[in-house]
């Protein structure tokens, strides 16, 4: 379950940006800073953002998941980012379809087999707009938290 990992000090809120970069040296930084993964990830992130983007419009809402290869991670985790004012990424499975992103989750993932199952389980959570609302209004890091154990308990 994504909650059981989540530490308060990968999750960011209002975090301002005005470009993918921006969000990934923020919330990649923590993930350096945490020991999860290696100096080079943050660029990792953006060569493969630019050949895998990964925005989601999920009913309007613009969420992103961006990850790497597991080269560049030493322990799995997952950071999340709920930004101030939303930043650009192109449309998963596009070249140019801009959406607003406002909620990243950014994966770290140690084992190549286990990326799709942590994928299908954000997945899973932010199909459901109400709980993208929510984590957007959170009042704190432990709120968010709870909002996505409680919606992964009721799954």
């Amino acid at each position: 379950m994504i909650w059981e990992a989540l530490k308060e000090s990968l999750v960011i809120l209002n975090m301002e940006a005005v470009s993918c970069r921006d969000v990934f040296s923020r919330l990649g930084g923590a993930l350096i800073r945490e020991g999860y993964v290696k100096d080079t990830y943050i660029d990792a992130l953006c060569a493969r953002e630019k050949e895998y983007p990964t925005g989601l419009d999920i009913d309007g809402f613009g969420v992103a998941i961006p990850h790497t290869d597991a080269s560049q991670v030493y322990r799995a985790a997952t950071a999340i980012a709920v930004l101030k004012n939303p930043v650009p990424f192109i449309q998963m499975g596009t070249d140019n379809e801009e959406i607003r992103v406002k909620i990243v989750f950014l994966l770290a993932v140690a084992n190549p087999g286990e990326q799709m199952e942590e994928l299908q389980r954000i997945l899973t959570i932010i199909q459901d707009t109400d709980i993208l609302t929510n984590i957007t209004q959170a009042g704190d890091v432990q709120n968010v938290i709870d909002i996505i154990k409680e919606k992964e308990r009721s799954l």
